[in-house]
């Protein structure tokens, strides 16, 4: 009897997934730092950079802040082997990039260490020859598409295109373009851009709205338009998270959806505590809930005494039950825009929190849903601007003044 259980499908918000290709000078790798500026909104973007130091023509000047440029981290690569790629994207992974960029993707298949090579290589060592080593090394490249396709940000790759010619009659005849890299790669992605002279056109998306689209110079805009289509689905983090926080969670349970975002990649993934509004890792979050249903629910072990966060206020109508509170997805918008805004510090941002929304809070989390989309609107405002985080911080100063004159005019 089978076991297995077909669920209502849900649309989930996703990640980017985009491949840009191209002929050299086609604009691969200024497209994709540029698109990877919109994606990363504020937070930090890497590039594994497999043609000898390209990118850094991109990278900013000291002292020449007239030059355009793009801040990125940068990890040069000459050997691309698939170990080296699972390497670099764990990498990434603990230093929590929100943009991994692959320049170019080409090479992991046909460059130094790429997976053509490792056929030749792994043929010489068994009987069957290069067509024998295709099954070890198969398993190979598909480790480094689960390494590749899980990380937990957006991903950008860029690959190489060439003429395509075939012998006929003694004849030779052009064929069109071939992209390096395995045939069928495209469909590992989401979206595919063919860059001509920095001329972008979507050849293949899942996105009805994106389908042929021909952008000059991709950047911000397009990706903006990429998160529009990303965006729209239920946050599979917040799935996790509501039913961690519903009531009767069960120690079971707790390992369940534990299971869920290990399988899912999603016990890194960055949110704020349902309790006090922090930032926190997914995996913590429900390893404290576990163990805090799995303590109560202990015999024999004396019930602990719940701080005031941890009681259960009374059943109460929803008459009596007041203002909606701030959402977990509207808590991690506040702190990706802080960051954009270069406020960091918990005081610095809980300051201007108060000063926008007119009332002294002690933390994020005791906004309520209406106070919490003032101060997104606030912060999307400024995050706009060309000097963003200076401007806000005078606008924080103004509004600090302006209460402190108030206070005085009152105590006078």
């Amino acid at each position: 009897m089978s076991t297995f259980t077909f669920q209502p499908a849900t649309r989930e918000t996703a990640k980017a997934r985009i491949a840009l290709q191209g002929p050299g000078g086609s604009g691969k790798t200024k497209t994709a730092l540029r698109m990877a500026e919109g994606l990363a909104a504020g937070g930090q973007i890497g590039v594994v950079d497999t043609e000898r130091g390209s990118a850094l023509k991109y990278a900013p000047v000291p002292g020449r802040p007239d030059i355009e440029s793009h801040t990125f981290a940068h990890l040069p690569m000459a050997f691309c082997s698939p170990e080296n790629l699972i390497a670099a994207v764990r990498a990434a992974e603990e230093a929590r990039l929100a943009v991994l960029i692959i320049d170019s993707w080409s090479h992991f298949w046909a460059g130094k260490g790429g997976l053509l090579a490792r056929v030749e290589e792994e043929g010489k060592k068994i009987n069957g020859g290069k067509f024998s080593a295709w099954a070890p090394v198969g398993e190979m490249e598909q480790d480094m598409l689960d390494a590749l396709l899980h990380f937990p940000g957006h991903v950008i790759v860029t690959m190489r295109t060439k003429n395509d010619y075939e012998l006929a009659n003694g004849k030779v005849k052009k064929l069109g373009v071939k992209t390096v890299q395995r045939e069928g790669a495209e469909y590992e992605v989401d979206v595919v851009i063919d860059m001509i002279e920095g001329t972008g056109t979507v050849t293949k998306t899942r996105y009805t709205p994106l389908d042929g689209a021909c952008v000059h110079h991709p950047g911000p805009d397009f990706a903006e338009a990429i998160l529009e289509q990303l965006g729209q689905g239920v946050d599979p983090v917040q799935v996790i998270v509501d039913a961690l926080v519903a009531d009767g969670l069960s120690y079971e349970r707790a390992l369940e959806l534990h299971g869920q975002a290990q399988s899912r990649n999603l016990l890194g993934a960055d949110l704020l505590h349902p309790k006090t509004g922090e930032p926190a890792k997914l995996g913590d979050v429900i390893r404290e809930y576990g163990q805090a249903v799995k303590s109560a629910a202990a015999p024999d072990t004396p019930a602990a005494v719940p701080s005031p966060e941890q009681s259960t206020p009374p059943a109460s109508t929803e008459q009596d039950q007041g203002p909606a509170p701030v959402s977990a997805p509207q808590m991690r918008m506040m702190h990706a825009l802080f960051n954009q805004l270069e406020v960091k510090g918990r005081e610095d941002r809980l300051r201007a929190t108060a000063l926008i929304v007119g009332r002294q809070i002690g933390s994020a989390n005791e906004l309520t849903l209406d106070e919490a989309q003032t101060l997104l609107d606030t912060l999307t405002n400024f995050g706009e601007r060309d000097n963003a985080a200076d401007e806000f911080a005078a606008m924080v100063q103004g509004l600090e003044d302006d209460a402190a004159r108030a206070a005085a005019a009152d105590a006078a």
